[in-house]
């Protein structure tokens, strides 16, 4: 019983040690992936869906939110407002039957939304994240 343990340990030793198998290093060369046709129309698909894709799963935050009489012009007064107080944010005034919308920013996680809504609930206390579709980043 007692060898047999060591022989599965001094195994498991060997196999674990860094750099006991030698990597395979090869400068230069040719990677020609074999599969089924399937695969590859899957693969075109996908990247088909994508590029109608308008933007990347992100985080917006949601400033104004009416519907009613006078939605519209509350909605596009409330974006010129908020644009002119912070003119390096990105803001978004939408319409979903019934709704005005203005939502603000194009942030990539959560945490950076909420850093900026700390900043803002002064001003807009009925501010909120919530996950949207963003604009992609310039790679300027």
């Amino acid at each position: 019983m007692k060898l047999k343990a060591l022989f599965i340990l001094g195994i498991s030793l060997i196999a674990l040690a860094p750099g006991s198998l030698p990597a395979q290093r090869h400068p230069e060369g040719n990677v020609e992936i074999i599969c089924d046709p399937a695969v590859s129309r899957l693969v075109e698909a996908h990247i088909r869906f994508n590029e109608g894709l308008d933007g990347i799963p992100g985080y917006r935050i949601q400033v104004f939110f009416d519907s009613g009489n006078n939605s519209k012009t509350k909605g596009q007064t409330f974006y010129e407002s908020f644009a002119a107080k912070y003119p390096g944010v990105s803001a978004y005034l939408t319409f979903k039957a019934p709704n005005y919308k203005v939502r603000v920013g194009d942030f990539r996680t959560r945490l950076d939304a909420v850093r900026f809504l700390r900043q803002i609930l002064p001003e807009y206390p009925g501010a909120y994240v919530i996950a949207d579709q963003i604009k992609l980043p310039n790679p300027d």
